[in-house]
């Protein structure tokens, strides 16, 4: 258990979205909210959690908790993704391209977050189709499931990373 404190502290985490969203009932209406929350490590790991309660603190808490438990690892090279890549899901659709050393994250809204909190400092991107919040950041995590690791590539043509890159 201490482990594991220790390594949710130095995690970082950003509200991409919060929304109250209200049921209509007998008595009026009632309020509850639902928030977007995604996690990282700054060095390639990085997940994102939705938390519905009837407070905002509640549901920020639920979308990290639940951030931290979905969290992946990012193949990245340098401080950039290795290669292009096209994240889709439902109508969104994300466009991630690697960038120069010193070119910054060139993103709008969730995606810059999400590659804020990952540790990937150079990138590029454009989300195309749908703006809602959770569907881009679904197809930034789909391209992230594409994007392939140059160790794994090597190993599987039974050549070195050296070999393939020069």
């Amino acid at each position: 258990m201490a482990g594991e404190q220790s390594r949710d502290k130095d995690l970082s985490e950003k509200l991409i979205k919060l929304n109250r969203v209200s049921k209509v009932v007998k008595g009026g209406r009632r309020f509850s909210f639902s928030a977007l929350v995604v996690v990282g490590d700054k060095a390639g790991k990085v997940g994102y959690g939705y938390g519905k309660a009837n407070d905002v603190s509640e549901a920020i808490r639920k979308g990290v908790d639940r951030a931290k438990r979905n969290m992946i690892s990012v193949p990245m090279k340098l401080h950039t993704i290795p290669h292009n890549v096209t994240g889709r899901f439902k109508s969104a659709e994300v466009l991630l391209k690697p960038a120069a050393p010193g070119t910054g994250v060139i993103a709008g809204g969730p995606v810059r977050a999400i590659m804020e909190v990952g540790g990937i400092n150079d990138v590029l991107c454009k989300s195309l189709g749908s703006q809602n919040p959770v569907n881009i950041v679904k197809a930034v995590f789909e391209g992230f499931d594409r994007l392939m690791d140059a160790r794994e590539i090597a190993r599987g043509r039974g050549k070195t990373v050296k070999e393939m890159w020069g």
